[in-house]
Formats: C-alpha cells, structure tokens, sequence
C-alpha cells in the first residue's frame, strides 16, 4: 500500500514539474516574441505595426507601459491617430490604442517628456497658437480631452491626471449680434499644472489656470483660478479645502 502511494506522489510531482516546464517554455517564447518585435517599434507605419505585433502576448491596457522600457523610441499603438506635423517625443513614451493627436491651424507643437503615458481615447489637440507640453513620468488617464488653442497647456513632471478631465484654454465669444460659432475665440491665459499634482476623475480646467506643485483636486471639480502649491481643493468652482501639509 505505502509502494502504491509513493508512486502517486512521484507520478503527480513529475506531472506538476512537466506542467511547469511547459508553462515556463511558453512565457519565455512569449517574452522573447514580443522583445523582437519592440526593437523595431516607432512612430512609422512599420514601427506601429510592430508594436501591435509586440503585444499579441503581453497583459491588456494598464499593464502594457512596461512595453514602452524596452525601446527608447517607445510604444505607440498601431490604433493611435496621428494629425499632426510637430509631435515631439521623448524616451520611452506610451501612446495606447485610440489616443488621437490633432493639429488644427497654427497649431503648436504636442511635446511628451520621457517615460509619458498617454492611455486610450484620450485626445490631444492644438490650434490657434496653442502648444501642448507633458514634463517627463506624468500620465493621461483614459478618455481625457486636452485643447491648447490661442495658449498652451504646460503640465509638469510626475503629473497624474485621472480619466475624463478635459482642459480647454480658450472659448467663444457670445456677443448677441453674431451666431457664437462665427465670433473668434478668447482666452483667459494658459493651463499650468506644476510637478507632481494630482488631478482626480472628471476635473474640467479652464484657461488662466495655474494649479501648484503637488497640490490635489478633487474628483468633478472645475478649476477656474489657481490652486497653490500643496493644496487640496474641490468642488464647483474649485476652492481650497486644506493644505496636504495639515495631513502630517
């Protein structure tokens, strides 16, 4: 009997141990699969469908920026679109499926620091003489609208923005006398996020805005004057509520 449950166990250790094998062979078929094809990604057609090859085995979505580490030319999907003639990027950008980046006239320039996320849906656009810029290591969450016309939008390093916020620094005239589409657009000044600020789920920013240095806002603010460095603010119109300071 004790011969018999011996064999069991040595049969089942070595089943388990060819199942590990197995599964180790796989991932490192897969990985060594998705690096060849990352040392051809970049901004070209033939860049972007390298990508897309890269990540037949890699995990979805949030878990794909690690893909951008492995070539300084970084990670733009194959779904990206791209309308625009001054795309500056950095080392290692993420660019996920679906981000558009749009260039009305005289638009400025879109830059991406080092190491950027931009996450899909979200929309990069500029026109008017307005200029976008992302410091290096921030990220755009999913499905965030970003439209620097008439001034620019500068955000910082290590900036978090949360999905569907939306940054405008500009808009109509509403004169009664003409149809609003017909009247120029205006700006109150530019959008300035300063480094490491957190902006939560839903925030609308407007122009002549600048928010400060590691300061918080709240999930479905709108942020119509600055918030200083190190504050936490919320609400419509965004006020200050407390400083991060009062949290030690």
């Amino acid at each position: 009997m004790n011969g018999e449950i011996d064999t069991m166990i040595a049969t089942e250790k070595i089943v388990k141990a060819h199942h590990r094998t197995k599964s180790n062979t796989s991932t490192t078929l897969a990985n060594y699969w998705t690096r060849f094809w990352m040392r051809y990604a970049g901004l070209s057609f033939f860049g972007r469908l390298a990508t897309r090859f890269a990540s037949w085995f890699a995990a979805p979505h949030k878990a794909r920026p690690y893909l951008a580490r492995m070539n300084p030319r970084g990670y733009i999907a194959a779904g990206v679109t791209i309308y625009h003639d001054d795309l500056r990027l950095g080392r290692n950008v993420f660019i996920d499926d679906r981000v558009v980046i749009f260039q009305r006239e005289n638009g400025g320039a879109v830059e991406l620091g080092d190491r950027v996320c931009i996450y899909r849906d979200t929309i990069l656009e500029t026109g008017h003489g307005g200029y976008l810029s992302v410091g290096a290591d921030s990220s755009i969450h999913p499905r965030c609208q970003m439209n620097a016309y008439v001034t620019p939008i500068e955000i910082g390093c290590g900036v978090m923005i949360a999905p569907n916020c939306a940054f405008y620094t500009y808009d109509h005239g509403v004169a009664p006398d003409q149809p609003i589409s017909k009247q120029p657009l205006q700006s109150k000044g530019s959008i300035i996020i300063a480094n490491d600020a957190w902006i939560g789920v839903g925030v609308i920013v407007l122009g002549g805005v600048r928010i400060g240095e590691g300061a918080v806002v709240g999930a479905g603010s709108v942020v119509t004057g600055d918030v200083p460095d190190g504050a936490i603010a919320a609400g419509v119109p965004a006020r200050i509520i407390k400083m991060r300071s009062d949290l030690i």
